[in-house]
Order: structure tokens, then sequence, then C-alpha cells
């Protein structure tokens, strides 16, 4: 028998018969990245942090060198004016630096502080005690086709779906 909590977590079911398999993984995908985000914005909450924050936090840390708001805004798929707030945020908690472009007094590039460096040190080791737990039962190939495969669909997403209608 399957308690409460246990049918709540599960994939739902179909009013008859059984959803198939293409609309399940969409149906997984959608939960599974929900789930996992609200998860992390709970452990993360301890030290005021969350995914937003992080996201961003990690796209600053990661560019090869320091990188205008509107790059990082692109690379995060997020509007200007929402990354404005969360820079302000993060730069209000001495995280990042916005810095000056001398070839363009409009464009702010983004850095990430020894504060922001140590903060995204942080959220990533409690994101890892949580995702050593999710992925425990997977054996070390199937994490890389796993990669693989979120890879592919990464790509696909970021060089943009063909229109239905075309």
């Amino acid at each position: 028998m399957v308690d409460k909590n246990q049918q709540e977590n599960s994939l739902p079911k179909p009013k008859s018969g059984e959803f198939p398999p293409e609309t399940r993984l969409t149906i997984a995908l959608v939960l599974v990245a929900r789930r996992w985000r609200s998860l992390l914005d709970e452990k993360l909450r301890a030290i005021q942090q969350g995914t937003a924050r992080m996201e961003a936090l990690s796209a600053i840390h990661n560019s090869p060198e320091a990188t205008s708001q509107v790059n990082i805004a692109r690379r995060l798929r997020i509007e200007g004016p929402t990354l404005t707030r969360m820079i302000d945020s993060l730069e209000k908690d001495g995280l990042v630096e916005r810095l000056a472009d001398p070839e363009d007094r409009r464009t702010k590039k983004l850095k990430v502080t020894r504060e922001g460096e140590a903060a995204h040190k942080e959220i990533f080791a409690i994101a890892e005690i949580y995702r050593e737990r999710l992925l425990d039962d997977l054996s070390g190939e199937e994490i890389a086709l796993l990669n693989k495969l979120l890879g592919r669909m990464l790509d696909k997403l970021d060089d943009g779906l063909p229109d239905p209608e075309a």
C-alpha cells in the first residue's frame, strides 16, 4: 500500500490508461526541476541564499573575465531589470561588484568579490550534499549518460527549437 505522501510525490496518473513515455518525460522534467529547486531553496535559506542568487553568482563567477550585466542576463535567460534587482542585492551583500567599462560608460562589468567566492563555495557545498543524496543509487555510467542527455537537451534549447508552425 502506498502512503498518501508517497502518492502525492509520484508522477500524476492519467484519467485512463498510461501516459506515453514522452509525456511522462515532460512531466518528470518539470517536476524534478521544480522539486530540486525547492529543496535547494529550503536548504540555502539557512545561509541567506537561494537558487536564483546561486545562478546569478555562478554565471558571474564562471565568466572568463568581468562580464557585462547584459551578457549575464542573456546567459540566464532573464530580463535585464530582473537581473539588475538581483545584482543590487548581491552587491549590497558584498558578493559582487560593478566595474565601469572603460570602453562604454553606460555598461557595467560584474565581478565576484572574495566574499562572493566564499559564498559561491558554501552554496555549492550544500548543493553537493543533496545532489549526492539524490543520485546515490545511480552508477557512474548512468550519471555520465544523464549528463550527456541533459547537455544535448540544453544545447538544443540554447540553439532554439524550430517553430512547429514553420
